[in-house]
This record gives C-alpha cells, sequence and structure tokens, in this order.
C-alpha cells in the first residue's frame, strides 16, 4: 500500500488539541516533556485522546509512549494505539449504532442483520491484548518497511459483544465446507484501484469461533471510531490485524481471503524473499514482555532500591512467571504479579524490586506461560519485520548515580 494512502491528511477542523499533561509523564518513568513549537494535534478522528500519551508516526499510526503505559492491568481508551490501513468511515455511522448492517454468508440462514439485533442474541466480556503484528519493529537492524513501532503498538482492552457462536446458531448453523472465518471492512475504497489490494479483509481459521465475538463496547463505552465502532471482531490472542474495524461482512469460507491484506500481507516471509500465500500467516500471538519503567533515556537513577514494572502476555496461553534481569540476562530473579488476573487473553503486570549500584545496567525480562514455554532471547528475523517477541531486543540501558 502506498505511503500516500497510508498517511491521508486530516481535516483542518481537526487541528485544535494542545499538548497538555506531559509533565505527568515523568512521573510515570522518568520521560522528559519535548517543547513543541506549535500546538500539537491528533487527526480528528483521534481529537479526543491523550496527545502526550501518544507518538504520531502517521495519520493513521498512533503509539503509546513506553512511559504513559502507566501501572494499571487497563489500557484507557484515550492512550491506546492506533493503527489503520485506510482513513475511517465518517463518523455518521455512529449516529444510530443499531442500525448498523452486518452481511453474513457461509450460513444455513445467512441473511443481512443489524447490530440492535446481535444485541439480544447474548452477551459476553473478554479482556485482551490488542498488539499489531508489527510491535517491536523498531528493533530490527537495517531499515524495515513499515511502521517503526517500539513496545507501544499494544494495549489490554476489554471488550463487549455478542459471542460469535452465539451468531452462528442463531442463524441456522455453518455450512460443511465452512474452514476460515472472513470479515471485511467498512472502509471508502479509492477509485480505480482494485479492491483486493486495498480493502480490509483477514481470514482467521474456524477453531478461533469459540472465543471470538462482535464487540459493540470497549472499556465499558460504546466502541469509539478510532478503535473500529459501532462494531468491530475481536478474535482473543490473535494480532490486532486479524481484528477488522467496522466490520460490514462476516462470512465462513473454504478459502482464505484472496486480498492483499491476507494473501501477501502480515505473513512470516522469510528476510530478503518477496511475500505470498505459502507464508505462515500471521494470526495467534506469541509470548511476550517488556519493561515499561524505569524508562530509556530517562534521567539517571539514584543508587539504590529500583522499582521495575512492565507487562507480561502468553497469546492464547495464560502467563505462569515472568524473570527479570539486571545484568544483561545473566542472572535472573522472579518477579511479582501486581495486579488481577484478567484470564488467558489479557496481560499480566509484573513488579521486581532490587537494589543498583552507581554505573550502567542492562534490564531485560522473560515470560513463561502456563505450559512451560519461554520467551526467546532472539527474534524471528523476517522480511516484514513482524512478531518480533526477543527478550534481548527489548532490554533497556539505565544509568544509576
Amino acid at each position: 500500500m502506498s505511503e500516500s494512502l497510508q498517511t491521508a491528511c486530516p481535516s483542518s477542523s481537526s487541528r485544535r488539541r494542545w499538548l497538555g499533561g506531559a509533565a505527568g509523564l515523568c512521573l510515570l518513568g522518568g520521560w522528559q516533556s519535548p517543547v513543541w513549537a506549535e500546538p500539537r494535534v491528533l487527526p480528528g478522528y483521534a481529537a479526543w485522546k491523550d496527545a502526550a500519551a501518544l507518538e504520531e508516526h502517521s495519520h493513521l499510526a498512533l503509539e503509546t509512549r513506553r512511559s504513559a503505559m502507566g501501572s494499571s492491568v487497563i489500557t484507557p481508551a484515550s492512550q491506546l494505539f492506533v493503527r489503520s490501513h485506510l482513513p475511517p468511515p465518517e463518523s455518521r455511522i455512529l449516529s444510530d449504532r443499531d442500525a448498523w448492517l452486518l452481511q453474513t454468508a457461509g450460513l444455513k440462514q445467512a441473511r443481512d442483520i443489524r447490530l440492535g439485533e446481535l444485541r439480544d442474541l447474548g452477551l459476553e466480556t473478554v479482556a485482551t491484548v490488542l498488539q499489531s503484528a508489527g510491535n517491536g519493529r523498531a528493533f530490527f537492524p537495517g531499515k524495515v518497511n513499515g511502521v517503526p513501532w517500539g513496545v507501544g503498538a499494544a494495549g489490554c482492552v476489554v471488550w463487549s459483544g455478542v459471542p460469535l457462536r452465539r451468531v452462528v446458531s442463531a442463524l441456522g448453523g455453518l455450512l460443511p465446507e465452512a474452514r476460515y472465518i472472513t470479515a471485511t471492512g467498512a472502509e471508502v475504497l479509492p477509485e480505480g484501484i482494485d479492491p483486493l489490494n486495498l480493502v480490509a479483509e483477514r481470514s482467521v481459521p474456524l477453531s478461533a469461533l469459540d472465543d471470538a465475538l462482535l464487540a459493540w463496547e470497549m472499556n465499558g463505552e460504546p466502541l469509539p471510531l478510532a478503535h473500529g465502532g459501532p462494531l468491530r471482531l475481536i478474535v482473543p490472542g490473535y494480532y490486532a490485524e486479524n481484528q477488522i474495524k467496522y466490520i460490514r461482512r462476516l462470512a465462513f469460507t473454504e478459502q482464505e481471503s484472496a486480498a492483499r491484506m491476507m494473501a501477501r500481507d502480515y505473513r512470516l516471509t522469510p528476510a530478503g524473499a518477496e511475500p505470498g500465500p505459502d507464508d505462515a500467516p500471521l494470526w495467534e500471538m506469541d509470548l511476550k514482555s517488556w519493561i515499561n519503567s524505569p524508562a530509556p533515556g530517562g534521567r539517571p537513577l539514584k543508587p539504590g532500591l529500583v522499582r521495575v514494572l512492565g507487562v507480561a502476555f502468553g497469546g492464547t496461553r495464560g502467563v505462569r512467571q515472568v524473570e527479570v534481569s539486571v545484568d544483561g540476562g545473566q542472572r535472573w530473579g522472579v518477579a511479582q504479579f501486581s495486579g488481577p488476573d484478567l484470564g488467558r487473553f489479557a496481560w499480566r503486570q509484573f513488579v521486581f524490586e532490587t537494589e543498583l549500584r552507581t554505573g550502567s545496567h542492562v534490564l531485560v525480562c522473560r515470560v513463561t506461560d502456563v505450559e512451560g514455554r519461554e520467551q526467546p532471547r532472539l527474534r524471528t528475523d523476517n522480511a516484514g519485520g513482524f512478531a518480533n517477541n526477543s527478550w534481548l531486543d527489548h532490554a533497556i540501558k539505565v544509568q544509576v548515580g
């Protein structure tokens, strides 16, 4: 996709937001607020967010600053990252949420169904990590195409909506040939370009059906436009690219989508190779952890007690243990979980207290899931800079004294 399409300009009416609250971030991890020559604003669809907590890579890519992640399990909507591949639909689609029409296919009684009807089919709430497959791309050596995410293309979110299995049941069940769940977004496509090259459409295996839901609420509030409102597909434990915003069509298909976003993009392609449908799709997330505080680049720490804070998750599996090292991975100590366990799809906050002497220290962490899998030391190199869960890449260096 061309960079120009990824960075469509917001309307002039959106440029009215001042950078505020930056000083408060210093308390979260030592990040020093920059001095802006002009008022800093966010794109119109995200103008309600906390500009001080976000780094703007483009109008469609906003990253949560590492120092702004805080120490609570749930990521506030105002600080949650945004990644879109096309400009969002007009905000008027939220004026009558219950009228939103979802087209269905691959079901015995497939038909168009309105969001208002979906509300009557059931309700579940789930906390999940929402993470772009490119999170951690900035740590790949050399130049890798794509948004140079650090750790901030991720958050932990509470979603509410109807379980997908309830929708399937209400519409007569699956046709025998169904093997994939294929979702299509409602973004407006530019004219004169093959729709398959741009449409937001992904397929996930049918095995995701039991956990997936169609969400209309996020963190206890109606789903905002920036995050896919009025209706979004949520596939717990899967990368965010599979969780289609503004879902307009839900199909249960025999084959994966032929859209570029599925057939070529977001696949684990070997470095130097051309992506294609034979490469492994980026579906389930790998286990991962990183440190948020003390933040890299902050003021020198005082010698003595240092409290290390971070997050850890297991993708589709729960977390058993987090270890922290202050000498680059030579010796490890077990961290303590500092918040509630919101289920196997959510992340766990951890804290590790240690004494640090004057000098430089390399802080790293690694997570082990409930099945005994351990976060790897090294990344899997690939052409797209995807799925980086290397604990070594996520190390931070701090100065004491």
